[in-house]
Parts: structure tokens; sequence; C-alpha cells
């Protein structure tokens, strides 16, 4: 058959990615949106768009009712569920179709297999593919759990069954901790995927994730297209993915290709898959999960391969042969890809929400940028905080590595905290460049990305303000920065990683004297991004991110230095304390549930409770007062 006509049920950069191909074939393609996305980019995209419901994924990009009715009603050929959501729920694969129409996806039979990580290691094991020991079976008894899990050994990694992008996975240490941590991923499952259900697994104290891009067709033809590093992760979510994993030997990576064509032809497979893999530091691999659909850092192995790999979703969807077979798979060079996250690295990376007021991504030869955002959107509380990826190119890692700082460097977005000058940070690090991280580098702080404040932060500051600021800018004004006439001392005023710093400048000719001790010289390649309260300041490679501070809110915060405030709009899951606890640095107060994640707030100091102002399932909104302290 020929596809003509593609309802996309997702959002964001995946939409517009899909769209891109199609538009390329010449296939119609038909878009879904949220109340909150109501003006979103990819609604535009799109050649038709259709109101899918409220802003909540459960009333909108979750509900396959819906989605089937606007299928149906738009009369689209076929459709592609993107990655997240819908993608790998069996049942809507079903409702498809039901429907008399094309999944673009993987197979029913496969999306349930693979759908549960007991039943997924349970086959790849059948199959002679090496697993992590653990215990995969189906007995969800919380104490049944705590006997495996000390069968098995501490430290313990609980994964939920139907999991997928770090939501329900708890590292555990020791026995003390197992139930509440078991508690948490069964929490988060349930709301992220409707399944509780968890397995056990060995952690590997030094583990890397390598994972292999498969593809099948119906003819009975698999294809690997080689194998991905995604190493780099926080919170057990990968924020930086690179193809090829340079560090590996010929013979492990032709046994780990060759081992993931196996597993993928063990279940019959038809579409685009990755097999999961987890490396331990004497190089053995075992087999983690399959992802039954298109990975975010596809576009990696696309660069490498120079293929289209949506193209080739809907070509084998069509009932075509794979356009390329396994000898025909080469791979070129080195590609990189970052994920820019909303969120506060400074802050336990918390999710960040607000409104774009101005943005900029690097646009240049070999760099490509996958965004759904653009300025005056709102990023929310209700999706993904992921909101844009840059990938590049290059001839070799180094080079690769070397461009993808520059294209960082001169990217910026403002209105809301991101995760761009952290990866700046990271890719710099000799870790990074020496292919030494693990997947729990940035969680153990192994990693030295800290930047170092350099006093010449501030002469680049100044001169960019005098040279770009208009006359009636915040900057200029007199009661912020007191700029001064160049010839004389100027003051600056500054927030750098949460701290408060101040920085008198002199300037001598085309130099500057920081603090009246050191000179520095501006370098032709220093760049300062300047927005409102925020700027982006980059000096010899290096990122900073620096904020003007608001006097009143530094004053408030001074004030209510005995009261915990919610971080961010979201639900109070679970409340640990009551009014006169006694608390110490880092006990439980409160668990809440905020952009699909769990945050445990914590004591910042030994205190005693003294009011309690919210309970559990509770909705609250961003600087709630959530629990105040006696005055120490």
């Amino acid at each position: 058959m020929s596809i003509k006509k593609i309802l996309i049920a997702n959002r964001g950069e995946i939409a517009c990615r899909i769209i891109q191909t199609c538009r390329q074939l010449g296939i119609t393609t038909v878009a879904v949106y949220s109340q909150a996305d109501r003006y979103a980019r990819h609604v535009a995209f799109a050649d038709e768009a259709y109101y899918i419901g409220p802003s909540a994924p459960d009333q909108s990009y979750l509900n396959i009712e819906q989605l089937i009715a606007i299928a149906k009603e738009s009369k689209v050929d076929a459709v592609h569920p993107g990655y997240g959501f819908l993608s790998e729920r069996s049942a809507f694969a079903e409702a498809v179709a039901e429907a008399g129409l094309v999944f673009i996806g993987a197979p029913i039979s496969a999306l349930q297999l693979m759908g549960s990580k007991s039943a997924a290691k349970q086959s790849m094991e059948a199959a002679g593919v090496p697993c992590v020991p653990g215990y995969h079976g189906d007995n969800q008894d919380a104490e049944f759990l705590a006997e495996q899990a000390t069968a098995i050994g501490f430290p313990v990694l609980i994964k939920a069954v139907a999991g997928g992008g770090g939501k329900g996975m708890k590292i555990v240490s020791n026995d003390s901790e197992f139930i509440d941590a078991l508690n948490s991923a069964k929490r988060e499952a349930i709301k992220a995927f409707g399944d509780d259900a968890v397995i056990l697994e060995k952690y590997i104290e030094h583990p890397r994730h390598i994972e292999v891009q498969v593809f099948a067709d119906t003819q009975g033809n698999v294809v690997h297209l080689f194998e991905r590093d995604c190493s780099t992760q926080r919170r057990y979510q990968k924020i930086i993915e690179e193809a090829p994993a340079s560090y590996l030997t010929d013979d492990t990576r032709v046994e780990l290709l060759n081992t993931a064509v196996d597993a993928t032809k063990a279940i019959d497979y038809v579409g685009a898959g990755t097999i999961e893999f987890i490396l331990d530091e004497e190089d053995n691999f075992y087999f983690m999960e399959m992802n039954t659909r298109l990975q975010v850092e596809h576009r990696v192995t696309e660069m490498i391969t120079r293929t289209d790999l949506v193209e080739w979703q809907i070509r084998v969807a069509e009932g075509q042969p794979l356009p390329k077979n396994q000898m025909s798979i080469q791979a070129h060079g080195h590609a990189i890809e970052v994920r820019i996250y909303a969120e506060d690295p400074d802050n336990k990376f918390l999710p960040a929400t607000g409104v774009i007021q101005a943005l900029q991504f690097t646009e240049a030869e070999n760099i490509m940028i996958d965004s759904a955002v653009q300025q005056s959107d709102e990023v929310s509380i209700h999706y993904d905080p992921m909101i844009a990826k840059i990938v590049v190119w290059e001839r070799d890692r180094k080079r690769c590595i070397r461009k993808l700082k520059e294209a960082l460097n001169a990217s910026y977005l403002f209105g809301l905290k991101t995760n761009m000058a952290f990866l700046s940070s990271i890719v710099s690090t000799d870790a990074f460049q020496s292919n030494a991280i693990y997947t729990n580098s940035l969680d153990k702080g192994d990693l030295d990305v800290e930047v170092p404040l350099e006093a010449a932060v501030a002469a680049i500051y100044v001169d960019s303000l005098y040279q770009q600021a208009p006359a009636d800018s915040l900057w200029q004004q007199g009661d912020q920065w007191r700029l001064n006439a160049l010839d004389r001392s100027v003051t600056v005023a500054f927030e750098y990683q949460g701290e408060q710093h101040q920085q008198t400048v002199v300037k001598v000719g085309d130099e500057y004297r920081i603090n009246g001790t050191h000179y520095y010289r501006i370098h032709p390649k220093d760049n300062c991004h300047l927005f409102h309260k925020q700027a982006h300041v980059i000096h010899k490679g290096k990122r900073f991110e620096l904020l003007l501070p608001d006097v009143e809110s530094q004053s408030a915060a001074g004030a209510n230095s005995n009261q915990l405030n919610a971080p961010m709009p979201g639900r109070i899951i679970d409340v640990k304390v009551k009014i006169g606890d006694a608390v110490n640095v880092g006990d439980s107060l409160l668990v809440m549930e905020a952009m699909k994640m769990e945050l445990n707030l914590k004591a910042e100091k030994d205190t005693v409770v003294k009011l309690v102002e919210v309970c559990a399932d509770q909705q609250v909104v961003a600087d709630q007062l959530l629990v105040e302290f006696e005055e120490s």
C-alpha cells in the first residue's frame, strides 16, 4: 500500500521531526494539540491540526479513543506515535489496527512482549542473550521483593516493568532503604505508565550504556545501523548521546552488533527498534531492554549512516523492503547529540517552567537543531522538560566535540533555566574527552563540571553592556548596576550559580583591572548575550550564565529562611513530617510530583517543624508555603 496521509499522535520536537520527513515524501500530515499546545510549533507546521483535549496528558495525548476518532475524521491512512506517550502501548496499536489504519511502529506482539521488562528479560535469556542478574518475576509483594533484593546483593536497581526515561527507577544501597525506594518507584511507575510492577537487577558500579539501532522489514530482513553510547546521564536520563562508541574494541563491537540482530530476529520484529545494553568495566555486556520505537537520539545514527529513519519507518509500514542491506550500511565520522532541558543544574536538576523570552540556536553545516519551541512559548508543568536537541557531525570525535562546544556557546535561551551551560561544561571535561564517563558519574559527583568564575567575566560583561545595551535598558539603571563612565570604576553586581558576586572594574586602555589587582584583555571570541535580567557570557571557551539580582526577591528569601516553599507547580504525593517533629539536614519532608518526576524535598538545616500547610494529593503553585520551621 501507499501511505498518503499520516496522523502524528504526539507533540513538540518529535512531531516536527516526523512532519519534516513527510513533507519531503509528499505525505499530508495531521497534528493534534492540547489546550497548552494550542499555539505550538508542531500545530502550525502540520497540514491539518485537531484539538485533542485539556493540557493533562491523560486527557489529551494519552486519550486513545479521542485519537482514533480524529484519525477517522481526518481520513488518514496511518498513525505515527513518535516516542513517549502511546508509542509503545500495545492497546493503542490494537485500536489503530481495529480502525483499519496502519500503525507506524512495532508489531503488537513485540509491543506486548517488550513492554514488560520481566517478559523481555525472560525471552532474551531463552534466546541466549546475556542479561543482568536479578528478579524478573510477577510476584510484587513488598516483603518478597525485599528478600529477593537481599539475595541478589546490594546495591540493587529497582526498575518499572513498563518503564523508560528513568521513571520508576531507584538505586538502593541497603535493606533499610528498600521499602521506601520501592514505594516511590511504584508511585512514579503508576503515574507515568499506568502499571506499578517492578523488576530487580544487580546494580553495576561503573556501567556504560550502549545501544544498537536495529531495523527489520516484513520480508524477514534485519539489519543494525551501528551502536550509540548514551552513558552521559543524570537521574538515569540521557543528556548526551554519540555514535559510534569510539572506545569499543573491534571484537566487542562485532559481538555486540551481532547479538542485537539475533535478539531482534528472535522476536519476529518489524520496524525501528533499539536494543539497550549495559557494559561493565571488563567490557561484558548485558541486555537491559528493547525500545520498540524511534529513539530521541536517532539523529546521531542518521548522521553517521546518512539515512532517514523516519522514512525507513514509513516504507516498512507500507510493506516495502529495507532501503539498504547490511553490507551497504556504512558508518562515517562521528556525531554527538545534546538534549536541552528546561531545568536547573545548580538545584538538583529541578525542572523549570516559564515563558521563553528570547532564544537562538546555532545554524551551520553539519549542525542539526531539533526543536519545537519558539519565542513567547510557555514551558509548562504538563510535559517532559526536554525542549530541543543540538546534533553535530565531524570527521572524528575530537573535531566533533570542538564543534559541539562552539554550537553550545553560540546558542542561548532566556526566560527560564536550562542546562546549556552545564552541557558545555561537561563536554569540556577531561573525563568526557577521554571517554571516561559512566552512567552514574554525574549523579555521584565524579565529574568536575564546575566552571570557575574568572574575574575576566565581569570585564567582558561591562564591555558588552557598554557596547550593546540601549540607554534605557535595565542594565543601565544606576540603582542596580551603577554603571559609571568607563574612565572611572564600574561596580558590577550579579548572581552566578546561585551565589551573589560583586566586582569593581577599572578600564585602562584595552585592558581592565578587576578588584584592583588583575588585568584582563578582551578576547576577540568572547561573546555576551543580554536579555532583561539574564546574560550568557562565553570567555576562553567557557560558558557562564549570569543573573542580575532582584533586590526585593533576595531580601524576601532571607526573611523566609524558616520556610519551605514549593520550587515549582506540582502535586504533593506524601507528607513525611508533622508539627513538632525535630528534623536534621537531609531528612525528607515532602515528596512532590512535577513534570512527570518525583521530587524529594529535604531539610536544609537542623530545626523543628512549626506548621505543615499542605496534605497528600494537594495541588500547589510555585512558591506556595509548604512547611514552616521554628526560629533558629
